[in-house]
């Protein structure tokens, strides 16, 4: 396989690998977001949280952990910082009171909404670069694949 400075690993067709484009691209969105987050007051973990966290109460921290793809233990830190600022609120669900419910409070709303049209105003910058029916097309793509699974990922022959 050839491999080129720009593109890193090529397959045989000369497109560079899937992961070869990926990997990068993800590592400078996720940097070029981190201001836009600390402008906020965020960290990328308090910003995932408060996404994952919506309209509807949440049951239980394992629950959340699964959603964002964090360690149920990584994510008490972070809780607890969104607590303490009022961004979210940690409730005995009455159906089980062992369990804690986790919702989002009018300010962590507010917040959350600012750091999401705040991104999504750079995302737009960014994909005007993109021509229309190529913004849409990758935009579509993107979607379609971000939706597999791991599985589905790793065996592309196998039924869904």
């Amino acid at each position: 396989m050839a491999e080129s400075a720009a593109d890193g690993p090529e397959t045989d067709d000369g497109r560079p690998h899937l992961a070869a484009m990926t990997v990068p691209l993800g590592r400078a969105l996720i940097a070029a977001e981190l201001p836009v987050l600390r402008a906020h007051g965020l960290s990328m973990w308090a910003y995932a949280v408060l996404l994952a966290l919506g309209e509807e109460p949440m049951r239980s921290q394992s629950t959340l952990a699964q959603a964002i793809g964090a360690d149920k233990t990584r994510i008490i830190g972070v809780l607890d910082g969104l607590q303490d600022r009022g961004l979210i609120e940690r409730r005995p669900d009455p159906r089980d009171r062992r369990v804690r419910l986790l919702l989002l409070t009018t300010e962590g709303r507010r917040l959350r909404d600012a750091a999401r049209a705040d991104i999504r105003r750079w995302e737009d910058r960014l994909l005007a670069r993109l021509a229309d029916d190529d913004r849409e097309a990758f935009l579509r793509g993107l979607r379609t694949l971000s939706a597999l699974s791991e599985q589905e990922i790793a065996d592309p022959d196998r039924p869904s």
